[in-house]
């Protein structure tokens, strides 16, 4: 993180493979795979320089539609979800923040992995809410925007960030009601901050989300409007 965080917020390893461990436990886009062999896999920042164009094809493909920017968007969307369940459970359920500095992605799909597990101890980070939003928004998701090829509006693909992380909030919810509390408070606050202000708001107690934008999913031939979609009635 480049907002000063001091030397003893550093967790050590074996805490954060433990929190990474515990994440996973949650699900598929809760997993971040750490260590092994480093065959098949790739900086995560080398996709994003390519515009992240083999996941938007293949989502393209897989949907059937000729329509560019949807794959785009499905694509951007999934993976701010893969950023954002591993970093806010990790944070929420073991007090760990995952450095995702050294981030890799799989060289035949979307899976993430880390290197090593390295990582700060939540508590100890200054002003968290802006130190989680700098990890995944400014140090991710704004490079991959930055690459990107096809031409998509930015505050839809906010949107999508914002889409990511109350879908996430609402997983973690069901899987731990006692977080209630700290899960509300800490997303309310990341929905308030940078580029997701007013990108949509909670409707209710089980964190539902209504968003202000779309992502698109509804224009490809099978598609229908999510729940949260700004066109949905």
């Amino acid at each position: 993180m480049t907002a000063p965080t001091p030397a003893s917020a550093r967790a050590p390893a074996e805490a954060v493979a433990a929190a990474l461990e515990d994440a996973a436990a949650l699900g598929g886009f809760f997993t971040l795979a750490v260590g092994g062999p480093g065959q098949g896999w790739h900086p995560v920042t080398d996709a994003y320089a390519r515009g992240f164009t083999d996941l938007a094809e293949a989502v393209a493909d897989r949907y059937d539609t000729r329509e560019a920017r949807i794959g785009v968007s499905i694509a951007q969307l999934g993976h701010a979800a893969r950023l954002w369940s591993p970093v806010l459970a990790c944070t929420l359920l073991n007090g760990i923040v995952p450095d995702l500095a050294g981030l890799h992605r799989a060289d035949d799909g979307p899976t993430l992995r880390l290197p090593a597990p390295t990582g700060w101890y939540a508590d100890r980070i200054p002003h968290l809410t802006e130190a989680l939003y700098e990890l995944v928004v400014e140090q991710h998701l704004n490079a991959l925007a930055a690459g990107l090829r096809v031409k998509i509006s930015p505050r839809l693909l906010d949107g999508n960030t914002a889409s990511a992380l109350a879908g996430t909030a609402q997983v973690l919810l069901t899987a731990r009601p006692a977080l209630r509390g700290p899960l509300t408070e800490l997303t309310t606050d990341l929905l308030a901050t940078g580029r997701l202000t007013g990108t949509g708001h909670f409707t209710g107690p089980a964190l539902t989300f209504r968003r202000r934008s779309c992502c698109l999913f509804y224009r490809t031939p099978t598609g229908t409007k999510c729940g949260d979609c700004s066109l949905a009635r």
